[in-house]
C-alpha cells in the first residue's frame, strides 16, 4: 500500500514539474521575436504594386504644436506677362504648365504704330550726318577766321539735341524688343516679341491670339514656386512655445502620405481679424516636388526634444489583434527576379500625426532596418493568404 501511495506521489511531482517546464518554454518562447512570419517577393513584383521601403524615423509627434495653413509664393516669384505697348496678339506660344525662362519669347504682337519710333530714329540719323559735316565745316570757318564763333555753336547745339533725341529713340524701341541695329541699317518692323519677365511655370494664360491689348493688360502669369512659403495660423495659447527658426513638418491635408520640411523665419505681431490667431511663416526647405501655391495643408511644429521611432500609418498593419510592421531582410540583389525577403514584427502602435506613428517594438530590432511604407497590405495578403496571392 505504500508503495502505490509513493507511486501516485512521484506521477503527481513528475505532472507538476512538467507543467512547469511548459510554462518555462513556453514564457521563453514568447520573449523571443517570432519566427515563420517571413514572406519573399521579388523587385519586380514590389515595382509592379507600388511595394515602397523607408527607414525608421524619428519623430517629435508628442512635443508639438498643431496647425493648419496654406502654401503661398512670395510676390517676387510672381509675374504677369504683358507687353509694353499696346497691340494684337499674332501669335501666342505658350499655355498653362509650360516652364519657362526669363527672356524667353512667348508671343507677338503687332501694331503698325510702331513704325512711327522708327521712322523718327532713321529721320534723326540722316539730321545727325549733316549736322555732324556742318559742325566740321563750321571749325573750319571759325580757324581761318571766316566765320563768327556764334554759327558754330549753333551747329553744336543742333547736334546736341539730335543725340538726346537718338537716344530716346533707342531706348524706346530697345523697350519694345525691337532691334536698333537693323532700324540704322533701314529696316522697319510691325511686330514686337513679349517675353516672360521671370523662370517659372505658367499658371494662366488670359489672352488668345487676336486679343486687343496694352501695357495694362495681362497675357498671361508666371509663377516660380522653387522659393514656397507656408502660411500658419496659431492660437494664442499657443504662442509662447514657437520661436524664430524652428522647423515645421507638413503634409497635404488631401494626401498626407509624404511629410515635408519647412523653417519659420516670421512670426506674427497681430491677430489675424477676429480669429483670435497669430500668423506664422516659414520658407519650404529640401525637395519641393508636387507641392505647388494654394495646397492646404496640416502641420507640426516641433517645440520640444522628445522624439519616438514612428513609421507612416499605412506601414502599420493589424492580424488578429496585433499590430505589426515589414522589415528587410536582405536589399542587395538589383536584378527584378532576385527574392527580397521580409519579415513581419510586432509592434505597439502610439501618438498618430501629420500620417504617421509613434510606434514600440516588441523585440530589438536593427536601428538601420528598411520598412515597408507602402503595400504592407498587400505583403501581409500574401502572407496570410498565399494560394490566393499566386498572382501577387
Amino acid at each position: 500500500m505504500i508503495k502505490i501511495i509513493s507511486f501516485i506521489l512521484i506521477i503527481i511531482v513528475s505532472g507538476a514539474c512538467g507543467g512547469q517546464q511548459k510554462e518555462l518554454v513556453r514564457e521563453e518562447e514568447t520573449s523571443k521575436p517570432p519566427t515563420g512570419n517571413k514572406v519573399s517577393i521579388t523587385r519586380k513584383q514590389m515595382e509592379t504594386i507600388g511595394i515602397t521601403v523607408g527607414h525608421i524615423e524619428n519623430k517629435n509627434l508628442q512635443n508639438a504644436v498643431r496647425s493648419n495653413g496654406m502654401l503661398t509664393v512670395p510676390n517676387q516669384n510672381k509675374a504677369f506677362v504683358t507687353s509694353v505697348m499696346s497691340g494684337i496678339i499674332k501669335t501666342l506660344n505658350i499655355q498653362p504648365g509650360n516652364i519657362v525662362f526669363k527672356g524667353q519669347v512667348v508671343a507677338t504682337i503687332t501694331n503698325p504704330d510702331m513704325a512711327q519710333h522708327q521712322q523718327e530714329l532713321q529721320t534723326i540719323n540722316a539730321q545727325m550726318e549733316l549736322a555732324e559735316m556742318e559742325y566740321k565745316r563750321q571749325e573750319e570757318l571759325v580757324a581761318g577766321a571766316a566765320a563768327p564763333l556764334k554759327n558754330l555753336q549753333r551747329v553744336h547745339t543742333e547736334l546736341t539735341t539730335l543725340k538726346a533725341t537718338r537716344n530716346s529713340l533707342w531706348q524706346q524701341l530697345k523697350a519694345m524688343g525691337v532691334s536698333v541695329d537693323q532700324v540704322q541699317k533701314g529696316s522697319i518692323v510691325t511686330t514686337l516679341p513679349v517675353t516672360a519677365p521671370i523662370k517659372g511655370t505658367v499658371s494662366n494664360v488670359s489672352a488668345q491670339i487676336g486679343s486687343n491689348v496694352d501695357a495694362a493688360t495681362p497675357i498671361a502669369e508666371i509663377v516660380n514656386n522653387e522659393q514656397l512659403h507656408l502660411d500658419l495660423f496659431v492660437y494664442e495659447k499657443d504662442l509662447p512655445l514657437i520661436k524664430d527658426r524652428e522647423t515645421i513638418h507638413f503634409t497635404l491635408t488631401n494626401n498626407p502620405g509624404k511629410e515635408y520640411d519647412a523653417e519659420i523665419f516670421s512670426i506674427g505681431a497681430a491677430f489675424v481679424k477676429e480669429t483670435k490667431t497669430i500668423p506664422i511663416h516659414a520658407v519650404v526647405k529640401g525637395n519641393k516636388t508636387g507641392l505647388i501655391e494654394g495646397m492646404n495643408i496640416t502641420a507640426l511644429i516641433s517645440v520640444g526634444e522628445n522624439v519616438v521611432p514612428a513609421v507612416p500609418s499605412e506601414a502599420i498593419v493589424s492580424d488578429q489583434g496585433q499590430d505589426y510592421i515589414f522589415i528587410t531582410l536582405n536589399t542587395s540583389h538589383n536584378n527584378d527576379s532576385a527574392q527580397i525577403d521580409l519579415q513581419r514584427v510586432p509592434v505597439v502602435k502610439g501618438i498618430s500625426d501629420i500620417g504617421y506613428t509613434a510606434i514600440t517594438f516588441l523585440h530589438p530590432v536593427p536601428p538601420e532596418s528598411l520598412v515597408v511604407v507602402k503595400g504592407a497590405f498587400f505583403v501581409l495578403a500574401k502572407m496570410t493568404n498565399p494560394g490566393e496571392t499566386q498572382n501577387f
